[in-house]
């Protein structure tokens, strides 16, 4: 029997929310306010939870956008993941946030998922996504712009991210495809299909896990300089 899952992703300027029996999604919701992401998640869950007509006793699963992306935003929701898998006793599975964005995406295809990290700099990975198979193709990464379309960037690769639509007259110029930003389809809807298609396990130490941040945050590396 399918369970109900809580989804949410707040790494990017958009942070997103979802309820879904199994892979199909009963309601959603958008944080338009990366300032406010702290003090909107909870409310946005109760939210959309209200609208789903689901009570939080009902909740099966936790599944949470781990990152990379803004360190707040992610800090944000891991402490909100542990927060709600500790009082509810259900698993919290972590996906990373480009995987979210790449699987928000409704094509059978290659899927590129870039996210602006600043200037020329972009966080990425790539997926492969059949009828019957994911692949994952590059492993989340950080890097310049240029080093990713000059690497090895897999045939057929469509980019998609706010860092794909920032960057889309360079990355077109280098011969790849931007798709269009998914209209309705949020990076919540994309840690949903991603859970129905992979096999991941939960966290097992809630205490000690830490989220994907794949580079050191500006104040760490000012620490170490």
């Amino acid at each position: 029997m399918a369970e109900l899952l809580v989804a949410f992703d707040t790494s990017g300027p958009f942070g997103s929310v979802a309820v879904a029996h199994g892979a199909d999604v009963l309601s959603r919701a958008v944080m338009a306010r990366q300032n406010q992401h702290a003090s909107m998640l909870i409310p946005t869950i109760d939210e959309v939870l209200d609208d789903a007509g689901v009570d939080r006793e009902e909740i099966g699963g936790i599944l949470v956008g781990e990152g990379p992306g803004s360190f707040t935003g992610v800090r944000v929701a891991a402490a909100t993941a542990k927060g709600m898998g500790r009082a509810l006793a259900v698993p919290v599975r972590a996906v990373s946030s480009l995987a979210a964005a790449a699987f928000a995406l409704e094509r059978e295809s290659i899927r590129y998922a870039l996210f602006d990290a600043r200037a020329d700099r972009v966080y990425g990975g790539c997926w492969g996504v059949g009828s019957d198979h994911v692949e994952e193709l590059v492993a989340p990464h950080a890097g310049e712009l240029r080093d990713v379309l000059a690497g090895e960037v897999p045939p057929g690769a469509v980019f998609t991210g706010d860092g794909a639509v920032k960057h889309r007259a360079a990355i077109e110029g280098a011969g790849f495809s931007v798709a269009e930003p998914p209209e309705t389809r949020t990076l919540a809807d994309g840690l949903v299909d991603y859970f129905g298609r992979v096999a991941s396990d939960p966290v097992s130490d809630l205490g000690s896990w830490e989220p994907l941040y794949v580079r050191a945050s500006s104040a760490e590396r000012l620490w170490k300089a």
